[in-house]
């Protein structure tokens, strides 16, 4: 399993997934798991899933239209450029660093690497362009909830063992 978390320390309540992070590579977790600190560095996590992940967990802000606050766990709608248009395909992968979770993703599922079970998981926020450093209140709340939804998951996706 992977948790891949993503954002800007320098742009408010964008930084959750760093926050999210900070939190889980301080905690003891079990040993299927990484937590990588994407940042707005979507390539990293591009080249983390080609080595082979059977769980992906993105961790995000996000701006879905629930009340400010909200955990939020969904299955991510992710385009398939093998259906776009060749202008906007070449406009959708020309960004080379693929800052958004989305972007990368895209790529992931284009390069054949995503894994079967990807999740978003993030809080609901509209304060992602505030620059400078800290999350709002409503967002710094989010975080021990958003960990132990992760906690949730990870103990639903655990291997068997032998």
């Amino acid at each position: 399993m992977l948790i891949a978390c993503f954002g800007n320390a320098l742009r408010g309540d964008d930084a959750f997934g760093l926050a999210v992070a900070e939190r889980l590579i301080a905690q003891p977790l079990p040993d299927f798991v990484r937590v990588l600190d994407a940042g707005i560095g979507g390539i990293h996590l591009v080249q983390e899933l080609m080595v082979g992940v059977d769980v992906l967990l993105v961790v995000d802000a996000l701006d879905l239209g629930f009340p400010e606050g909200s955990v939020i766990t969904q299955v991510p709608r992710i385009a398939d450029v093998t259906e776009l248009p060749p202008d906007q395909r070449r406009d959708e992968l020309a960004d080379m660093h693929y800052a958004t979770p989305e972007r990368a993703l895209m790529l992931a599922r284009g390069l054949g690497v995503l894994p079967p079970t990807t999740l978003l998981v993030g809080v609901q926020t509209t304060d992602t362009s505030r620059i400078e450093g800290g999350l709002s209140a409503s967002a710094a709340k989010a975080v021990d909830p958003v960990i132990a939804e992760i906690r949730r998951l990870i103990s639903l996706h655990e291997p068997p063992s032998d």
